[in-house]
């Protein structure tokens, strides 16, 4: 509707300055009414890097730190209006903010502590646009930098349109991925407490366990096969610290189990559908994912999962790209692991590889079907289907 009222005021012309005034005021309200409803058009979807360029009266950026945020307010003439260095504290941002409420919209990058700024903000009916950091850092990098200056660019960004959107992911759901999360760096410290004392049998060249130290009835009498008490020791703190995070994590799986069954049911039930897909990858991807409709294509969703390598193009030729970090790193650990555990449960993925890897190489060739894989869970997703294994190789 929009699109249509400026092309009427666009082709009318001068002849009607006050039409082509109503027209974009018109267009400017519509763009606003459907960020706030969250509804978009065709034509909004084109790139993966999202701007925000609805229009407002006042522009609010927020270089956003643990205990202190600078601010900067910009109005619609490029004006600015405040520009102060606050507590993290939202009554006094909130008194700052309050003479220019009316059509405010509030910005910041995505660093640790945006949680409790977007809270805020849609407890307060404001708008609430969150920037991508790594796009923020390659457009407006400069010489100097500091907070006053960070805080202004922001705001800058966002009155221009140029502003690169992050997904605010929603707070009902949010404290349950960051416990997703922090299950697997437990994950990983007891695999580095358990890699220690296999490494020790090594550095005293005396002969390992046969079984392998992850299940709780190998580790008994581990420690006693070394002669020094101080190497006893260590070990035992090992298996000790092992033993400890053994039984953090069973109570923490069976926490977020419980909640996957009662946030989307169907999806966890149907990417585990997916050989080599069991309980804990299929959370992972449901609760790093969220709303597969936020992914206008399916290009896009491999993209933002690592899937396939970036690449820049000038003047026609083509060169590796550096934008290798942007992305959802969970997502490509989540699709990577799958990808090797389908292996076991697909004699035709073990013919696949090896195909592949004759033409590309063994680590290219396991990429391959990390992709297909993704592009296959993209689908699922959006269809609601489970996994077809005849669909998956055509």
């Amino acid at each position: 509707m929009n699109r249509l009222i400026l092309i009427m005021a666009s082709w009318l012309g001068g002849g009607c300055p006050k039409l082509c005034g109503e027209a974009r005021r018109l267009a400017d309200w519509t763009a606003w009414v459907q960020h706030l409803t969250g509804s978009t058009t065709s034509c909004s979807r084109r790139p993966m890097m999202r701007f925000y360029q609805a229009t407002h009266s006042f522009y609010c950026g927020v270089d956003l730190h643990a205990r202190t945020m600078h601010v900067c307010v910009v109005d619609a003439d490029g004006r600015t209006r405040e520009h102060v260095n606050l507590p993290c504290d939202a009554g006094r941002f909130l008194k700052l903010i309050e003479p220019y409420r009316e059509r405010l919209v509030v910005a910041c990058e995505c660093l640790f502590s945006w949680y409790w700024l977007a809270d805020l903000c849609r407890a307060e009916g404001i708008t609430f646009v969150l920037g991508h950091a790594l796009y923020m850092r390659a457009i407006h990098g400069g010489k100097t930098k500091n907070d006053k200056i960070d805080s202004e660019k922001i705001a800058r960004l966002l009155r221009g349109g140029m502003l690169p959107q992050a997904y605010v992911y929603p707070k009902e759901m949010r404290s349950t991925r960051d416990l997703l999360r922090r299950r697997m760096q437990l994950v990983r410290l007891r695999g580095q407490a358990l890699a220690h004392v296999t490494n020790t049998f090594t550095q005293y060249n005396i002969e390992p366990p046969e079984k392998r130290l992850r299940n709780s009835s190998n580790r008994v009498g581990v420690a006693e096969r070394f002669v020094h008490e101080s190497v006893q020791r260590a070990v035992r703190s090992d298996l000790a610290l092992a033993a400890h995070l053994d039984e953090q994590l069973r109570g923490i799986e069976l926490y977020l189990t419980q909640h996957a069954k009662i946030d989307d049911p169907q999806a966890f039930a149907r990417l585990q559908t997916v050989p080599g897909i069991g309980p804990i990858l299929a959370m992972v991807l449901l609760y790093e994912v969220h709303d597969i409709r936020r992914f206008s294509s399916v290009q896009q969703f491999v993209s933002y999962c690592r899937l396939v390598k970036c690449s820049h193009e000038s003047a026609g030729k083509k060169t590796a790209g550096r934008g290798n970090k942007i992305g959802n790193a969970h997502l490509k650990w989540a699709f990577s692991e799958a990808s090797l555990l389908m292996l076991r449960e697909l004699p035709a993925a073990k013919s696949f590889v090896a195909r592949m890897e004759k033409k590309h190489g063994k680590a290219k060739a396991l990429s391959i079907l990390a992709a297909r894989l993704g592009r296959t869970v993209y689908w699922m997703l959006k269809r609601q289907e489970a996994f077809d294994v005849n669909r998956f190789w055509k």
